[in-house]
């Protein structure tokens, strides 16, 4: 019975047991989950002597073949090393046809499945959790001191530094999406690239410039119920040039920042000091409108928001081809939500 918490992951997934043949990946952070499982598969495998086959197998690939993800697990490889399966939950792949082989023990191979945010009494998360020889795994957003590993080590890879005050910058315009907080960090190396070190000037540049106002707009209509300004603004925005992801990713910052400000206002903190905890601060034009916010939506509510917006980040990310409508359709539904919210108790 393995449930790893999300601080404790990194740590765990350094040296995972041996005895464990399925690891489950979850959590409001889909970039994280799906990088995890990536970067687990491909080290388990290259530990093999010879080395295992990575395999991904989703819905699509069991449409005609029902039975091929217990066939994959089951069989005992006759020349290579054994295989590892990365596995999406969705239609056919589920708590019902996963469990079996788990509970059974003893597969060949080794199963990482990748989900969602899912809760406690989650049927697929409480298999692996209570399973002897499977693992839990929770991946939700990235703090400050994850997003500065992830920049060191991308610097790293690419033999560049960054001033304090350039990181500094950098880390508070990342945010909560780990395969969106990469690429950001990626694209600025390509643009500092010639440079030993990265100054705040190149962060200004090209993280987050000035279509944060237009960012800003699009956010403060959603959380506010202006469903009809919010679609336009994000239209003006990627008539602009910015990317629908980028906007996704700006929602999911900005609900986080209100969901945790409720939940200091629901302990009993007054608003002035709940606010103090946000970094970056928040800008005071905005404070208004977020106080007004806060009073609308509940903890609870925030947190369905920031479900949504997850598997919207995911839909944006598989189907980028799509990625407008998708961000515009969940800019309208989280606007449709703060109508429907029932108004929170006020904080004192």
């Amino acid at each position: 019975m393995v449930a790893v918490k999300a601080h404790l992951a990194q740590g765990f997934l350094k040296s995972p047991d041996p005895k464990l043949s399925a690891f489950l990946f979850f959590g409001s952070d889909p970039g994280l989950v799906s990088e995890r499982s990536m970067q687990l598969a491909k080290r388990l495998a290259e530990s093999e002597t010879p080395p295992g086959e990575v395999l991904r197998l989703d819905d699509t690939d069991l449409e005609s073949d029902p039975d091929r993800l217990a066939i994959e697990l089951r069989t005992i490889p006759m020349f290579g090393g054994k295989k590892f399966i990365r596995a999406t939950m969705g239609r056919r792949i589920t708590a019902a046809s996963i469990k079996p082989l788990i509970e059974e023990g003893g597969l060949a191979g080794v199963l990482i499945v990748e989900a969602g945010n899912l809760k406690p009494d989650d049927a697929m998360r409480a298999a692996f959790e209570k399973s002897a020889s499977a693992a839990a795994i929770a991946c939700y957003a990235d703090e400050a001191q994850d997003l500065a590993a992830l920049v060191r080590d991308v610097l790293g890879q690419a033999k560049m530094s960054i001033s304090p005050e350039a990181q500094q910058m950098l880390v508070a315009r990342l945010g909560a999406d780990r395969t969106l907080s990469r690429g950001e960090i990626e694209k600025l190396v390509l643009y500092a690239r010639g440079k030993a070190q990265i100054e705040a000037d190149d962060v200004e540049a090209i993280v987050g410039d000035a279509s944060e106002l237009a960012i800003d707009n699009i956010l403060l209509a959603t959380a506010s119920g202006d469903s009809g300004r919010a679609i336009r603004e994000c239209s003006r925005a990627a008539a602009a040039g910015e990317s629908a992801q980028t906007i996704i990713l700006a929602a999911q910052r900005y609900f986080q920042r209100l969901h945790r400000v409720r939940i200091a206002l629901d302990e009993g903190r007054q608003f002035d000091d709940a606010i103090r905890q946000l970094r970056p601060p928040l800008f005071f034009k905005h404070k208004p409108a977020f106080s007004a916010q806060l009073r609308q939506w509940s903890s609870k509510q925030l947190v369905e928001a920031l479900t949504e917006i997850a598997a919207a980040a995911k839909a944006a990310r598989l189907g980028s081809a799509l990625e407008e409508p998708i961000a515009e359709r969940l800019l309208w539904c989280l606007a449709q939500r703060s109508k429907q919210a029932i108004p929170a108790k006020p904080g004192r």
